[in-house]
């Protein structure tokens, strides 16, 4: 992948330095370096961002990662997810209605679509506020951790002989 493009699964490229301008941003190494690594790694925390981003700007710093993942969000380049445990997490899967489910043994997150289509949880009935944005977050245990669990269930340890002198 190529500094300054994003190319999801399925879509079109998108060229980060339009989306830039566009949110009236110059466009910075840093800005697209940080864009870069969490667009090829979705669901990365801050450090992880900036190790990958460090293999295209060697001088990026933690901070500046921080500032420019704070600017970005605010600017909906980026989507900021809270998982109830770990660092924050940083996806370029933004502007639609899709949710998330957090594997509780290793912590991986993965998207999952809405099967209604469209934001009924930004319809809350019982609530006299004008709801702004709606997270759902579903717990479970991912399928490389259900099958990591299988192989210990189905472990038999080898027979040991306990006798001595038996052969």
């Amino acid at each position: 992948m190529t500094l300054g493009t994003q190319q999801p699964e399925g879509g079109p490229s998108q060229d980060w330095e339009s989306s830039l301008r566009a949110a009236g941003r110059r466009v910075t190494r840093q800005r697209l370096a940080v864009l870069t690594a969490a667009d090829s790694a979705p669901h990365q925390d801050a450090e992880h961002i900036w190790q990958a981003a460090k293999a295209e700007l060697p001088e990026l710093t933690l901070q500046s990662v921080y500032t420019v993942l704070a600017d970005l969000t605010a600017l909906d380049l980026l989507r900021k997810i809270d998982p109830t445990s770990g660092p924050a997490r940083y996806e370029t899967r933004v502007g639609d209605n899709h949710h998330h489910a957090v594997c509780i043994k290793c912590g991986r997150i993965e998207d999952v679509d809405c099967a209604v289509g469209h934001a009924p949880c930004l319809e809350a009935s019982s609530s006299t506020m004008r709801i702004l944005h709606a997270e759902v977050t579903f717990s479970g245990i991912c399928t490389d951790c259900t099958a990591q669990d299988q192989a210990i269930q189905n472990f038999t340890p080898p027979h040991r002989n306990t006798n001595q002198g038996e052969s």
